[in-house]
Order: structure tokens, then sequence, then C-alpha cells
């Protein structure tokens, strides 16, 4: 009985660990084969695969040692050491940037830190470094930015974490296509070690750590992976320099070799580089275009039907326009779209619009679009048949509570759809305000991920500006609808009268619903509220 109830108060003492723990920000480290766990009063330490349970005076004592050995746990049954080791790295999984802390080693280098390209936005993979703010050698602060990255967005800011030096670039303005993780950066805590990194270079290994690294942050991965990745990537990636890389694997190059190849449209995947570990350099690029332009004066250029030269230009794929174009293929293979057209009545919302103008002229506001009034009402309509404010996931339907409309602007860089929150509740004149200072930012490319991340909804408008009729959008998954609008017209239509006719503006709508959230009765019923709401646009106001 006095065992029973010693062991009895040594469990309660043991179940307040993990909080204790948790406090202090530390983990655990385990051997191999051994993993241990706290459980029920008559098993209170138990090593899973060793079959290790205290039921003796002796491990009696084991835990009686772990209570008072807050840093140490040792048992007397052959069982590893195990360490508690405090967790202070500022770019940890959840900060948006990727770094790890370097060590000095066998080549002489000093302690270091390597910043990886960050993760931005969701759907990011890979980035472009469109220009460095810090120069090599010159002092960082946390808060202080150190370069504009180009994701598949928009072009953010990315921020420095904590003090330092700038000890060397890795890849320079211009830089494109590098995967989140990878090592754009090297810092250093004191300014004489700035030089011992003027020649280093980033190995395959440290490349695939980054990457890994960037996986680990995303989602949990098995852990048989994590022990082989970092000894199977050196050999593969050293061994074997001379073939070209193939299709979807990293190019390793310079960047002036970079910039000189996309000068000269020169596909880098059909080079062999010469520079350290076969990376390519500037005098690879120059060789290829001298072979290349012998080669040019025998073969036959490229002809028409009626064989005269074709004359075209090649444009590179910006990092918005190729996300886009995976996403709405995306959307198109995997969402089964429908369509619902309905033509609705303007003329009211049209004398409402005047009269809220003038409104708006004689206190200084800016005028009111006919798209701010559709988005209002698709946003009422939204609220009012909530199913449409939905998502598809393979375990349920997530149904929004806010009502957040995505409005697409097109650019000179591509399709962006910036987000307006919570337009239900807001009035007109705060959403027209909202939608031309977002289309601004979508021009000048410096919409942040807040602006666009988070909609339930998108309104897509190629009536206004361009004078399309109709048309059919497609969805931007995850949502389940977007509202293509059309321009409005004039048409005769009959009068009260046997042979009286009168003329009426009509806007063509068409609702895309995905099948699988919004059935067909479904999306009916949110067109009718729609066009209830810019039939009576007075009811928006109520």
């Amino acid at each position: 009985m006095a065992y029973s109830s010693q062991i009895i108060i040594h469990s309660k003492k043991l179940r307040s660990v993990p909080k204790l723990l948790r406090q202090a920000s530390a983990v655990r480290w385990f051997s191999e084969d051994v993993q241990s766990s706290i459980v029920k009063e008559d098993e209170i330490w138990k090593i899973k695969g060793c079959g290790y349970q205290s039921s003796q005076e002796g491990d009696l004592q084991n835990l009686v040692n772990f209570n008072n050995r807050p840093h140490f746990l040792q048992c007397k049954r052959g069982l590893s050491m195990m360490t508690m080791t405090s967790i202070g790295n500022p770019f940890s999984s959840s900060s948006p940037t990727n770094s790890k802390r370097g060590f000095a080693s066998d080549s002489g280098l000093p302690p270091h830190q390597e910043i990886g390209m960050p993760s931005l936005s969701p759907t990011m993979t890979e980035g472009n470094i469109a220009r460095w703010l810090k120069k090599e050698g010159e002092k960082i602060s946390p808060g202080e930015v150190l370069c504009e990255v180009e994701t598949d967005k928009a072009t953010v800011e990315m921020e420095c974490m904590e003090e330092g030096y700038l000890a060397k670039i890795i890849c320079g303005d211009g830089e494109k296509e590098i995967k989140v993780g990878e090592v754009i950066a090297i810092t250093v805590e004191d300014e004489e070690d700035i030089a011992k990194f003027k020649d280093y270079k980033p190995t395959s290994s440290n490349a695939d750590a980054g990457a890994a690294a960037a996986k680990e942050s995303s989602g949990p991965s098995p852990p048989k992976k994590e022990v082989e990745e970092p000894v199977r990537s050196p050999e593969s990636k050293t061994v074997k320099q001379s073939p070209p890389a193939p299709a979807g694997d990293r190019i390793f190059a310079s960047p002036l070799a970079r910039k000189l190849a996309e000068e000269n449209n020169v596909p880098l995947s059909s080079i062999k580089g010469t520079g350290p570990e076969g990376s390519i350099v500037k005098a690879d690029i120059e060789d290829y275009m001298a072979s290349r332009g012998k080669e040019s004066t025998t073969a036959p250029k490229a002809k028409d039907a009626a064989g005269a030269p074709l004359d075209y230009s090649d444009l590179p794929h910006t990092q918005i326009r190729k996300i886009t174009a995976s996403r709405l293929l995306f959307s198109k293979q995997t969402i089964p779209h429908y369509y619902l057209t309905v033509d609705t009545c303007v003329d009211k919302l049209m004398d409402l619009r005047k009269q809220l103008n003038a409104l708006q002229e004689a206190s200084g506001g800016k005028r009111l679009s006919v798209n701010d009034l559709v988005i209002k009402a698709a946003a009422l309509a939204l609220r009012k048949v909530p199913q449409c404010n939905s998502s598809w996931t393979d375990n349920y339907i997530r149904q929004y509570h806010n009502v957040n409309i995505n409005v697409a602007v097109q650019t000179d860089n591509g399709l962006f759809v910036p987000v307006i929150r919570d337009a239900d509740k807001k009035g007109l004149s705060s959403i027209s305000d909202e939608v031309k200072k977002l289309a601004q930012r979508a021009r000048e490319n410096s919409l942040k991920p807040e602006d666009y991340e988070g909609g339930t909804f998108t309104v897509s408008n190629l009536g206004g500006p361009f004078g399309i009729k109709q048309f059919c959008a497609i969805i931007n998954p995850p949502q389940s609808g977007i509202l293509a609008v059309g321009s409005a017209e004039k048409r005769v239509i009959p009068g009260s009268g046997a042979e009286e006719f009168k003329f009426a503006s009509f806007m063509s709508v068409t609702l895309s619903c995905d099948h699988r959230v919004i059935d067909g009765a479904i999306g009916a019923d949110w067109l009718k509220a729609f066009k209830g709401y810019i039939e009576n646009p007075e009811s928006m106001l109520l």
C-alpha cells in the first residue's frame, strides 16, 4: 500500500510535466528505437517497443530522478539519455521566411544564417527576386526590408527578422524561378565575418535541405524520408554533372548567366555548365550563342503557307500568369461547371446611381460605378441564399458566414482578384473606395496577401469597360460560384397597350456554378434574389 500511494503521487506529478515543458518552450529528443509517453496510474512509465514498465522499487527511484532533474532523464535499463533543448530560432516554421543557423565547420566558416526563399502566399511554390534593397556588407535590423519578392500574386517586401549583417547575396536582382526554401542570402552577426563569405556558394545539399524545410512547414512528412533525403541528395547531384538537367529540376546558373540567357531566349536546360559543381556561367551562354549562330546560317527559317518567313516574338511568362493558368486549368478539369443566365432591367439602378452620384459630388466624394452596385447586390444575394457562399471539400461543404467578394481586375501583368471583405455590411461609398484603391494596387503590382486572400465569391465585369454582351466565367477555386456581368443595352419591349412599345435597358448576367455545391434550383434562387436587388435597388439601402 505504501508503494502504491507513492506511485499515485508521482503519477500526478508526471501529468504536469507536459505543461511545464510547453511553458519552457522545450522539446524532448528521443533515441531512434525508444519513445516515451506518460500513461495511466497503473502504467506510469512505459517505453514503446521495449516493454519497460515501472513496478519495482528501483524503477520508482527513476521516477523520482525524473522529477528532480528537469534537463536530463536517465533510466537504469539501458535507455538513452534524453536532453531538452529550448527553441530560440526566430525563423521557425511559423515564420514566412525560411532560414537555418549555420555553424563553424571544417571549412572555417563562422556562425551564419542562411535565408531561404519565403512562402508568401498559399499557392506559391517558387518566386523571383525583383530587387535587393540592402547591399552586401550593410547592417540589417529587425523590420527592415531586405528585398522585394515577386510571388505568384504580387510583389511583396521581405523583412529582416533579426539584427546582423548581410554577408552574401546568393540570388541577385532579376533571379527567377527560385523554389521556396532555396538559399537566397547569408547573414552574420559580426561585421568582421563578412569577408569570409565572399566566395561562398550553397551546395546542392543546402538547397535540398531548404526545400525539405519548406515542405515540413506546410505539413507533416514521413519520418523515414527525413532521414534518407539528406544522405541521398549530395551524391546524386555532385557525381552526375555532365548530362543536362531534366525538365522540372533546378538548374544552377549565375545571375549574370540567367539574365543573358533570358535576353537571348537561350534554354538553360540544353547547356552543360562548366562552373563550380556544374553550374552555368556567362561563358557557357556565350559559347552556346556562338554555336547557335553558326547553325542558324544553314538551318532553314520557319515559313508560313505562302512561303514567307514567320515573324514572331516569344514573351516570357510572369509568375501571376503561370499560376493563373494552372489554377484555371485545375478548375475546368476538376469542377463540374454549369451556367445560368438572366436579363435584368437596370433602368431604376441607373436612376438611383445618378441621384447618389449627385450627392457624392456635392460632398466631395468619388462617383459610384455600376459595378459597385452589382457587388453590393451580389453580396446581399449571398446573404439571402448562403448555400452559394460555400466551397467543396472531400468530407464536407464549408459554408462561410462572411461575404467576401473578389473583384476581377485586368492588368499588364495578368489577372488579379482583390477582395472586398464583408461587402454585405458595407455601404456603396465604402465599396467604391476599396475597389478603386485595390485596382490601383493591382496595376502597380503591389497587392499584399491580405488584399486577395479569403474571398468566398467572385464578380467579373466585362460589360462596362469592354462592352461584352454576355460571357461564361471560370470558377475561382475553392469557391463555388462566379458572376459574369455583361453590358447594358436598350431594348424595345411591349407597353401596356396592344400596339404600344417602350424602351428599357437590360443587363445580362451569367452565374457559373459548381454543381457539387450549388444545385440548379439553388443557383436559380440566388439569381432571383440578385435580380430583385438590381431591379429594385432601393431595397439594397434598407
